[in-house]
């Protein structure tokens, strides 16, 4: 099955690969079909393109297995888009081609978030295979533009929140991955504001050699301002982002002292020699609790291989910043862009600046005293004869908030993503230990959540 999905180039950001999507939410919706589940597939309208073309976003799909008013409903989201990948990229094998190495499932999409979606519906299809009645009643809603912002899935789901989600208890999200070899359950996430900086000069691009000198450069403009965004020991320049974000409590610290994790491993995985951090506490604050400034690359500027002497007319940087805790992306966008235009004005350039925020998602925090949390370390001590990690994610995974927003239901991050799975990276991989034993895992949740329902309807009786 997971090959099958993974042959799929479900890459939502290329439009030339949409009837990939579309196709691949038909293939969900099929195999739930067949199943016997309740099955639809959400028109949620069209994606409006650069140049101002429309193009179809993929349908949403959605499902239901049971239907029992005194059992607990709970609703597993998940995607089955991908990030680019191409063979040349350093793959060592071929992206859209699962292949099995030593017990490891390469290819795109494996871990982030096909084999955990196909993990959830063979959950569901092992109690029917058994003949077992499902201890809860479980929905689920898998889109295909998670990798891209999820356009149109706010509105969609404040479309259904009184109707689909109106008898949903509890909301299960497996998109991330564990800290360590030791099983996780996430409890947090980091938003994303995602900026355009566009610098525009001349009416064309220019000779170098010919024009050198003689006209002030959108590329010197810009990397002149990008490079006032943050220190190279890591602080944020920009006013007001720093001093917004929630202070590290006690309670934090202690947690972050009890977490499995080996510094000079994670050194040695990411290939550097030096890290911001040297203490563990205080590198797994900044990967989860504090916000970060990523340069992710500049449009308009000559990349490809051997030489060009041109000066750009227009150049565009794009750049990140994860917010968390209490920050808020309004006013995010608000500091950065009045903060470059500061910056840029002080140049006194005779160039053209324009800031947009593409992306504006608000960070997520669960209470992890929640009996969501409890079943989930009961689940994970039945699996792995262990307890888990309590973690919070650096990436951001932005339907939680918006679940959270919008339904007030609790939801729980429950990953089976190894630590070195490679997600968003070469050579993604899911290891076939943490597909299977992951399946049990959502197998024995299931029947953990429902005991939570039976211990809450006792209490009410009593």
């Amino acid at each position: 099955a997971l090959r099958d999905w993974v042959a799929i180039e479900s890459d939502s950001s290329n439009i030339q690969k949409r009837p990939e999507l579309h196709r691949m939410m038909e293939m969900v919706a099929q195999k739930l079909r067949l199943m016997g589940g309740t099955v639809e597939l959400v028109d949620i309208g069209e994606q409006e393109l650069p140049d101002g073309q429309t193009i179809t976003l993929p349908k949403v799909v959605t499902a239901q297995f049971g239907s029992d008013p005194s059992k607990h409903t709970v609703c597993v989201y998940g995607h089955v888009d991908v990030q680019p990948a191409k063979l040349e990229d350093g793959w060592a094998t071929d992206p859209y081609n699962l292949t099995d190495i030593s017990g490891n499932l390469y290819g795109r999409g494996t871990s982030d978030n096909k084999a955990p979606v196909l993990a959830w519906i063979h959950a569901v299809k092992a109690y029917q295979a058994l003949s077992m009645v499902l201890p809860v009643n479980v929905k689920f809603l898998i889109e295909g533009m998670e990798e891209t912002g999820s356009n149109g899935l706010d509105a969609m789901i404040l479309a259904q929140r009184d109707t689909f989600l109106s008898d949903v208890d509890y909301i299960i999200i497996s998109d991330c991955g564990w800290l360590s070899r030791r099983p996780a359950l996430t409890y947090g996430t980091r938003g994303n504001c995602y900026f355009f900086a566009e610098v525009e000069g001349p009416k064309q691009d220019l000779h170098s050699g010919v024009y050198g000198g003689a006209v002030i450069e959108p590329m010197t403009d810009l990397i002149g301002i990008l490079d006032t965004l943050i220190s190279p020991s890591g602080r944020i320049l920009i006013p007001g982002i720093q001093e917004a974000v929630a202070p590290l409590s006690d309670e934090e610290w202690k947690m972050y002292q009890d977490i499995e994790f080996d510094v000079n491993h994670f050194k040695n995985v990411t290939g550097v020699n030096h890290l911001m951090y040297n203490n563990k506490v205080d590198l797994l604050a900044h990967r989860w609790r504090y916000p970060t400034v990523s340069i992710h690359g500049i449009m308009g500027a000559f990349s490809d291989p051997g030489t060009k002497t041109v000066i750009p007319a227009k150049v565009t940087a794009k750049f990140s910043i994860r917010q968390v805790p209490d920050m808020d992306p309004a006013t995010v966008k608000k500091q950065v862009t009045h903060y470059l235009h500061s910056v840029f004005a002080k140049r006194k350039s005779p160039n053209k600046l324009k800031v947009t925020m593409v992306i504006g998602a608000k960070p997520w925090l669960a209470d992890t005293q929640h009996p969501l949390y409890e079943a989930g370390k009961a689940a994970i001590k039945r699996v792995f004869n262990m307890e888990p990690d309590l973690i919070r994610e650096g990436g951001t995974i932005p339907i939680a908030r918006t679940f959270q927003d919008v339904t007030g239901k609790s939801i729980i991050m429950m990953p089976i993503g190894g630590f070195d799975d490679g997600m968003h990276s070469q050579n993604e991989k899911m290891s076939r230990y943490n597909y299977i034993e992951g399946t049990k895992l959502f197998i024995a949740y299931l029947n953990e959540v429902a005991q939570i329902t039976k211990t809450k309807k006792l209490k009410l009786y009593i």
